[in-house]
């Protein structure tokens, strides 16, 4: 059975001229006992909630997943898929790809980012096997890494939160090969894995990969453990080929044709490329039918459960939201528009949050040891502890990247709506997964406060300049910049409404006035409108700005009014959404042949979209400096009377 899996890899990697055979072939006994005898799963029903994930975090070993995938019996994992590995439209991607078939757990391929979405999916069943019962969710997460994983600094991040959070269910097979691209790993690495995992909480073991008995009683023994378990699997990588087994020479390149059929005369496996004997096959295909009893099983307790709570746990898992949820937010809105209270984002933010806290049972929040700062914990919220997981907040410590890591784990599993906090600069730690998170298509809201120079005296290591426009580059994510509370609901309301893409929400220190005056149509899903119109309805200037910079626009507004120019103002709290409303809408709001002057406190790159080579743009040109918010507005001149002068040098 292990050498179905080695053939299949060695064939589909020569047939593209191009993959990694190297771990697949060194793996595939350990993926052989993992899948046959412990795995929780029915590769006919791939979605049942309560199976097993198995996430490949070494992700260039795609052909393992793949192969296991079509042995199991997946049925859009064709063989025709595998000699297509690699290939334009393919669901045998490179590296595996959330969403190209059933069985992929996740997107792999930056290393170690599979590890922190596994510790987000082990975090998942603990929050969910809390708020419904063991009866419902009862499953183990295992995570496959290699040496790169480890490596990468995010794996310290994801293991230190594991191990404090005492994540039983979650179990680590370390491919333990002792080589990387460039040679043998004693080249850069010393580090005794298990003794690193130990010093974080987890349980270790050592066994032989290519002993399946031994490879067995590990997985048992970690099952029995009350701490996340690391099994370090020393194996060969490349095994069976004859000449280049053991060297990095099988890590990145086909094995040619020639070591290919070495291998097959070595490990007496004389089929032709991609032809799996019937009894093998057979035997692949009952260990992918071992779970549908279970499954059966599962389904008479959920049915058994009472009406209500069968649907809240098949509407939480279908990312459904609650009816009537955004009831408590329309009250909010109609208490800022009556008192107009003058109010930093990030305040109105968690008032919003306490707001929809209750009402959304799958929300799940979180900061990356920020939370005073950020406001994102709501009221009602109890912390999540390694001794109770049903509280819905989780104190994520000094670790941007392992949160937004376990973020997007959290969102794959099902159940749960996460969201998480840091400083906007430190999106610079989170990219990586938030690039993940818009191309796997999951919703997750990060929420980024301290947005611009308006954070003041920690000077510029803090203040975000090129944030925005980078984050305002990656595809399928809406980067939403409201300018006060109202927008700050809307914005609010728009990111838990998505349920194919992420968000973040870029929010102030400074307190901002209230500029909205009313609280009816969500004004903000537009991505962009006209805030205050010209007075006399002929406008000759269209002032566009963001989040903080929307007021400076306003008090703009009048002073260009008493010079008699006539000026709108338009808020753009996100762009992307701005880009999907029709072009007459666009015009409407931008105003063709008017002068644009555009504000933002930020770098201006990619506003030239909005305001054309003929307008201008006041905000930051450079870094800022340390010093009182105000004084830094007027040092960088993103003020009211700049406006009024580029408006006046224009006409």
């Amino acid at each position: 059975m292990a050498n179905a899996i080695r053939f299949l890899s060695m064939d589909a990697v020569q047939r593209a001229n191009s993959g990694h055979p190297g771990m697949p072939m060194g793996m595939a006994d350990v993926a052989t006992v993992l899948f046959r005898q412990f795995l929780k799963y029915d590769s006919q029903r791939p979605d049942w909630p309560d199976r097993d994930r198995f996430v490949l975090s070494a992700g260039h070993g795609s052909m393992l997943l793949y192969s296991l995938l079509h042995l199991t019996g997946y049925k859009d994992m064709t063989l025709e898929d595998l000699k297509n590995f690699r290939q334009l439209g393919s669901r045998t991607a490179g590296h595996p790809e959330y969403g190209h078939a059933a069985g992929i757990e996740t997107t792999t391929g930056p290393l170690g980012q599979g590890l922190g979405n596994a510790v987000g999916m082990a975090m998942a069943e603990r929050l969910l096997a809390s708020r419904f019962g063991a009866d419902l969710v009862d499953h183990y997460t295992y995570c496959l890494v290699g040496d790169g994983c480890l490596m990468e600094g995010i794996s310290h991040e994801a293991i230190a939160l594991a191990g404090h959070l005492k994540l039983n269910k979650l179990i680590v097979l370390f491919d333990d090969n002792g080589i990387s691209i460039d040679g043998p790993v004693t080249l850069t690495d010393t580090v005794d894995q298990p003794k690193r995992f130990e010093a974080a909480g987890w349980n270790t073991l050592s066994v032989d990969g290519h002993d399946p008995k031994a490879v067995a009683q590990a997985i048992e023994q970690a099952k029995g453990s009350d701490l996340p378990t690391m099994i370090a699997c020393r194996t060969t990588i490349g095994f069976g080929a004859p000449t280049k087994a053991g060297s990095e020479k099988t890590h990145g390149a086909p094995l040619g044709d020639e070591e290919i059929a070495g291998a097959r005369e070595k490990l007496g496996w004389p089929h032709e490329p991609f032809v799996i004997p019937a009894d093998v096959l057979d035997a692949w295909r009952a260990a992918g039918a071992r779970g549908a009893a279970e499954a059966t099983a599962w389904d008479a307790r959920l049915a058994a459960r009472d009406p209500e709570q069968r649907k809240r746990f098949s509407d939480q898992m279908a990312g459904k939201l609650p009816e009537g949820w955004t009831a408590a937010l329309e009250k909010f809105k109609e208490e800022v528009v009556a008192n107009k209270p003058k109010a930093a984002t990030r305040v109105s933010s968690q008032q919003v949050l306490d707001c929809i806290a209750d009402a959304l049972p799958g929300l799940v929040g979180g900061s990356a040891d920020l939370t005073g700062s950020n406001n994102t914990r709501a009221k009602s919220q109890q912390p999540v502890t390694a001794e109770d997981f049903s509280g819905g907040y989780i104190h994520y410590g000094v670790r941007e990247h392992g949160m937004a890591a376990a973020m997007n784990g959290l969102a794959l599993h099902g159940g749960i709506i996460p969201y998480g906090g840091t400083f906007l600069v430190f999106t610079d730690y989170c990219r990586p997964s938030i690039r993940l998170s818009a191309l796997m298509k999951q919703r997750v809201v990060y929420v980024m406060t301290h947005d611009s120079i308006g954070l003041g005296e920690d000077g510029p290591t803090h203040q975000p300049v090129e944030h925005l426009a980078s984050l305002r580059a990656i595809p399928n994510l809406l980067v939403m910049r409201p300018c006060d509370a109202i927008e700050t609901a809307e914005c609010w309301q728009l990111a838990l409404e998505q349920q194919d893409r992420p968000s973040v929400l870029a929010l102030t220190r400074q307190g901002l006035p209230t500029l909205r005056v009313d609280s009816g149509e969500n004004y903000c899903a537009h991505g962009a409108y006209i805030l205050q119109t010209a007075e006399d309805g002929q406008r000759a200037v269209t002032l566009i700005a963001s989040g903080s910079e929307v007021a400076i626009a306003c008090e703009a507004r009048g002073k260009l009014q008493e010079m008699g120019i006539s000026a709108a103002v338009v808020s753009m709290p996100c762009w992307e959404l701005f880009l999907e409303q029709p072009a007459h809408y666009r015009d409407e709001v931008l105003g063709p042949g008017t002068l644009h002057i555009a504000l933002e406190a930020a770098s201006g790159f990619g506003w030239n979209r909005w305001i054309g080579l003929e307008g201008s743009f006041v905000g930051m040109t450079g870094f800022g400096a340390s010093a009182p918010a105000d004084a830094l507005y007027k040092e960088f001149r993103i003020t009211a009377d700049e406006v009024v002068r580029r408006v006046k040098a224009a006409l």
